[in-house]
């Protein structure tokens, strides 16, 4: 049987406890042996802005994950055209990669605006998708397809804005940051 591969996408600007969280409890859920997070240099719907270096925030996620069997990070986006869309991405990975299977992890708070996705049915149709809840989400018509499997996992309500603005006015980021990624933001002087 196949190895199935959950792809957690963001751009982990910072990584921080909540990713974590989320990663842990899909890869101790059964629908996904392994979690490899997918560091995006940039969204098509964020701002380039406040975004740190895309090898900066690869390195942070390598610093957080170093250590549990089960996590992976890629850089597979890095040299694909930017913005890079999700579609794009994972049809890369399955060519890459024709003996595992994949499904998209993302929070529940994205299934609103999911058809607005490029290629949307598509990918959902390739991979299915691993939701996770989200706080204050309203039911959409993707709650009630069966290729979108919900998980029970804690609201974890921490923004990486919140962490950034923190480094930035000499607060501390201690708990809400792996302590190797925390390390790293400060060994590099990022976000101040």
């Amino acid at each position: 049987m196949n190895k199935t591969i959950g792809l957690y996408f963001g751009s982990f600007n910072p990584i921080h406890i909540g990713h974590m969280i989320i990663a842990q409890t899909v890869a101790d859920s059964g629908l996904a042996d392994e979690v490899w997070f997918v560091v995006s240099p940039q969204s098509p719907f964020k701002k380039k802005s406040t975004l740190a270096h895309e090898q900066d925030r690869y390195d942070m996620v390598q610093a957080a994950i170093f250590d549990n069997y089960k996590f992976r990070v890629t850089d597979i986006e890095f040299n694909m055209p930017k913005p890079s869309y999700t579609i794009d991405t994972v049809t890369y990975i399955k060519e890459k990669y024709p003996d595992y299977d994949f499904k998209l992890i993302m929070g529940e708070d994205n299934l609103k605006g999911f058809h607005k996705w490029k290629n949307h049915d598509i990918l959902i149709e390739e991979t299915g998708i691993i939701c996770y809840p989200r706080p204050g989400t309203r039911k959409t018509k993707w709650h009630e397809d069966c290729r979108v499997q919900m998980i029970e996992a804690p609201f974890i309500d921490i923004s990486a804005t919140f962490i950034r603005n923190s480094v930035k006015n000499d607060k501390s980021i201690r708990y809400l940051v792996p302590k190797e990624t925390e390390l790293l933001i400060y060994s590099r002087k990022l976000y101040q």
